[in-house]
């Protein structure tokens, strides 16, 4: 029998639900919660993160503001290969193309979503399958200064070229640790934006993400200065 997980009231609350869940499979805590994992990855891509959400009493659904809306933080599944470096880039947020010109950092979506993230690691082994993997331990981490200043110039840089309506020539190599990438089920789905002059142009959505080297970065830095503890 499941029931619902109220929002914890504090950072403390929210630190001891996740460790307590570390060592568990995903498969025992989609019953504990009633979620069902499938069998192939593949088609169980976002379930890690479903049910971690319903775990730890995500409360904000997908309003563009941080999973535990009182506490302000975020929270990010990172799937991690057999060598424990991150296997993918980690989604930040959806970009409102049209609104992006009169949005500035301080103020921005993925300004707001980063500030204060709960990283879980997720075992994301091929072989091993979706239900089998397991939760690593969890991290509470806040930018440093270094960090947030390689994140602001990357959203800065990408966000004058949307708002001048360069969109379609932004690519993922651009950014060196926060990239632009299509976020769509279809290729064939389109959301208006700017063109260069103005006028408005169809394009494929998309997303910021963090790269896979610089939150693999993050994780060994905040494995460190836990270890040291």
């Amino acid at each position: 029998m499941t029931h619902a997980v109220p929002e914890p009231k504090s950072e403390q609350e929210l630190l001891h639900r996740a460790w307590s869940v570390a060592g568990l499979t995903l498969g025992e805590l989609g019953v504990r919660v009633g979620v069902e994992v499938p069998e192939e990855g593949v088609r169980g891509k976002g379930v890690a993160g479903t049910i971690l959400e319903r775990v730890l009493g995500a409360t904000a659904a997908s309003r563009a503001e941080p999973d535990f809306v009182a506490l302000a933080i975020e929270l990010k599944t990172i799937p991690l290969a057999a060598s424990g470096k991150p296997k993918e880039s980690t989604f930040v947020a959806s970009i409102s193309l049209s609104a992006m010109a009169d949005t500035d950092w301080e103020n921005s979506v993925v300004y707001k979503k980063l500030a204060k993230v709960l990283f879980v690691p997720v075992e994301a082994a091929s072989k091993t399958p979706l239900r089998d993997r397991r939760i690593g331990r969890s991290y509470l981490w806040v930018p440093t200064v270094e960090e947030w200043e390689l994140l602001r110039a990357d959203w800065e840089q990408l966000a004058v070229m949307i708002g001048r309506g360069d969109v379609e020539q932004i690519t993922g190599h651009l950014g060196q640790v926060l990239q632009v990438r299509p976020k769509a089920a279809s290729s064939r789905a389109r959301r208006r934006a700017p063109d260069e002059e103005g006028a408005v142009q169809w394009t494929m959505p998309r997303g910021f993400y963090l790269r896979p080297a610089f939150t693999g970065a993050v994780l060994a830095r905040l494995r460190a200065e836990s270890d040291s503890r």
